[in-house]
Order: C-alpha cells, then structure tokens, then sequence
C-alpha cells in the first residue's frame, strides 16, 4: 500500500513539474499602452476643459473675495460696528464656500476622471486578455506598476507591442519624455 502511495505521489510530481516547464507568463506595460490609446487624447481633453470650467469660476471666486478684503481694509474705520461685523460675517461665509468649491470641484475631477477611465482600461484589459490567449499565455503581468520585484525578461513574453497593435496604436507612438520618467 505505501508502495502504491509513493508511486502515486511521484506520478503527480512529475506531472506538475512537466506542466509547470510549460507555463507561459508575459508583460505588459499597462500605463504606456493605456496613455498612448486614442480614448485616452480624447479623455485628456475632455479632463482639460473640465478643469479649465473649474478655475474660471474658482478664480472669480477669488476675485470677489480680494475685491472683499480689500474694501473691508479700506472702509472699515468708517464703518459701524454692526457693519463691520456683517463685512467680516461676509468674508469667512465666502472664505468657506471657496473651501467648499475646492473640495466639491476635486471629488468632480476625480469622479469624471474615474467615468472616463473606466471604458479606456476596460478596452485595454480585453485587448490583453485577448493578445494572452493567442500566445497561450497563463498569466501577464503589468510592469508598469512596480510592484513586481523581480522577472526573467527572457523567459517573459512582452506583449506591450501586440497589445498596442489589437488597440490600433501606432508603434511609432511613444510616450513623451516626462510620461516615460515615471
């Protein structure tokens, strides 16, 4: 009976070493594929006037409160103290809803940032899955992230380029210099 046990289990640990010698793993640079996509110039643009709107009015809000404070300096010695009081009431009201703005205006930002990436990284993972499969990969892993403290390239498929290429990116496309730094 042990004798059946350890034929057995040699059985299953030469299978799984035979099966394992002919695991494929590839990788992909996630971060240059999804910010060379054309989804993504259009993103961009849309995230730039989004923004653009977001300083015009933050920016008359400022100029309403410096044109506040500097009518407070300016009047206060002249004013009641009731006036004075409704002035300054007036300034820390504006003081919070420009705090409020920033706030509401970044989780906006974020919010629209999150809408609009969604499909792009979607469209990207498939193409990926897809490039995986044609190559027999089991796994592909994202270099871009870092968080890979180690990798045989050579036993590695990169398949940045054939992802870029089921995205229709060009391969001449590359990433601008301070893209390619981070």
């Amino acid at each position: 009976m042990k004798r059946i046990i350890v034929i057995a289990l040699s059985v299953f640990s030469v299978a799984t070493l035979a099966s394992a010698q002919g695991m494929k793993f590839g990788h992909v640079n996630m971060q240059e594929v999804i910010f060379l996509m054309d989804e993504m110039d259009s993103a961009r643009v849309e995230m730039e006037k989004f923004s653009a709107s977001m300083q015009e009015t933050y920016n008359a809000m400022i100029e309403e409160y410096n044109t506040k404070i500097t009518t407070y300096q300016q009047m206060s010695a002249n004013w009641t103290p009731s006036v004075l009081a409704t002035k300054q009431q007036e300034i820390q009201d504006l003081e919070a809803r420009i705090t409020q703005y920033n706030q509401n205006a970044q989780m906006d930002m974020n919010n629209l940032q999150q809408q609009l990436m969604a499909p792009i990284q979607q469209k990207a993972n498939e193409a990926v899955a897809k490039v995986g499969r044609a190559n027999g990969l089991i796994y592909v892993f994202d270099t871009s992230m870092g968080v890979i403290p180690y990798f045989d390239a050579a036993q590695s498929m990169d398949v940045t380029e054939q992802v870029k290429t089921a995205l229709n990116i060009p391969l001449d496309k590359v990433l601008p210099q301070n893209q390619a730094q981070r």
